[in-house]
């Protein structure tokens, strides 16, 4: 089922302009996700806002944001204070400037979201900078309001649409040499290095939505189904297989060719 746009406005680049319409590329939508019950009424149990201080239920009228500024010390914001924070990036994504699509490591992309022209009279402008892009092979970066937070974007053009990425703040990624320079300079051995090349090909395939399937939701959604029927499955503990201690890694890399083999 095509699913709604959450989002819609204006694609803009310099005085080029149409009107545009964005949706999650994403869907949780189909997860197995439970409730919390009473055992004993079999009702579900709701969750209260209480005071954290008089223990109390709070009304929803009486809830507000607050920013902390100290201990139990905080700035109350009303909700008309936090819509008041009207930016120009809230209807429209202007595309800034633009950077080599290589040079934008994937650690940096958050969330994609499919931008799709809202209007037969917007196609033709909408095209030209989609096919513009893909022939520089250059990406875009603008500004938009998402999540009621401002957030720097990705448009990249992608067959006859366009992906907007929500990109990650610069706090959030972590320096990768923090973790990586510390490890010393191994070079492996020549003969593992084939070996390991070989086993690698014996399990080279094709890119399939299959290989990321859910195993553990299928197999829930199998008891369910059983006790849809009335009737009780018993849960089968998982197999967990213990890896022995590695000895020789080119023992080890002989015995998974041989054992791949027999598969």
């Amino acid at each position: 089922m095509v699913s709604r746009p959450f989002w819609k406005g204006y694609l803009k680049l310099s005085l080029v302009t149409c009107p545009v319409a964005l949706t999650p590329a994403t869907s949780e939508s189909e997860k197995v996700r439970f409730h919390t019950l009473n055992r004993a009424t079999g009702n579900r149990i709701v969750s209260q806002y209480v005071d954290a201080v008089t223990g109390k239920h709070v009304e929803e009228d009486d809830e507000v944001k607050g920013y902390q500024r100290g201990e139990d010390d905080y700035v109350m914001l009303e909700e008309d204070e936090i819509e008041a924070v009207a930016l120009e990036s809230t209807r429209t994504i202007d595309i800034e400037l633009f950077a080599p699509q290589k040079d934008i490591e994937w650690i940096w992309l958050d969330k994609p979201h499919y931008l799709t022209p809202d209007d037969p009279v917007g196609e033709e402008a909408f095209a030209v900078i989609r096919d513009a892009m893909a022939t520089t092979h250059m990406v875009g970066i603008a500004r938009l309001v998402m999540y009621r937070r401002e957030r720097a974007v990705m448009l990249e053009p992608r067959g006859k649409g366009i992906v907007v990425w929500t990109l990650r703040f610069g706090d959030e990624v972590r320096d990768p040499g923090t973790y990586f320079d510390k490890l010393g300079n191994i070079s492996p051995d020549q003969a593992a290095l084939q070996l390991m090349q070989k086993l690698i090909d014996g399990r080279t395939k094709s890119w399939s939505p299959e290989m990321v399937r859910d195993p553990v939701q299928e197999r829930l959604l199998e008891i369910i189904a059983t006790k849809k029927k009335g009737r009780r499955r018993s849960a089968a503990q998982p197999k967990t297989e213990v890896p022995g201690k590695v000895v020789s890694i080119m023992d080890a890399l002989r015995r998974s060719l041989a054992r791949e083999a027999r598969r």
